[in-house]
């Protein structure tokens, strides 16, 4: 599972498409989320150690930098997100994430099918 502010800092990655700490930063500031840009560079090598990003080293003005883009594991953090419902919760479980899904707007509802190609 991802904390808040991984999850965060992943988000504002996947926006960028690519971009380093600095300039990821500066995204979740965009996204009204405040964090030291020290905070936002251990956060990215710790999505790195748990294959959510990769990244490059780079020539920057004053030595070398990372850059950072997603890694495209969505499908499958999806999947071991629901496996793991199943797991811990049985059929209670899978009832309440059905009913939550019949929340959702059908655009949302088809953007899920679709990120978890089901479709």
């Amino acid at each position: 599972m991802l904390g808040s502010l991984e999850t965060e800092v992943l988000a504002a990655l996947r926006d960028l498409g690519e971009g380093p700490a600095r300039d990821v930063r500066r995204a979740l500031e965009r996204r009204g989320v405040r964090v030291a840009y020290t905070t936002v560079a251990t956060t990215l090598s710790r999505l790195f150690d748990k294959g959510l990003v990769h990244r490059r080293r780079e020539t920057c003005r004053g030595g070398e930098r990372y850059v950072y883009r997603p890694a495209n594991v969505e499908q499958k953090y999806l999947r071991n997100l629901l496996r793991g419902v199943v797991e811990m919760f049985g059929p209670a479980g899978v009832i309440h994430l059905n009913e939550e899904i019949a929340k959702l707007d059908p655009s949302q509802e088809q953007e899920l099918r679709r990120r978890l190609r089901l479709d």
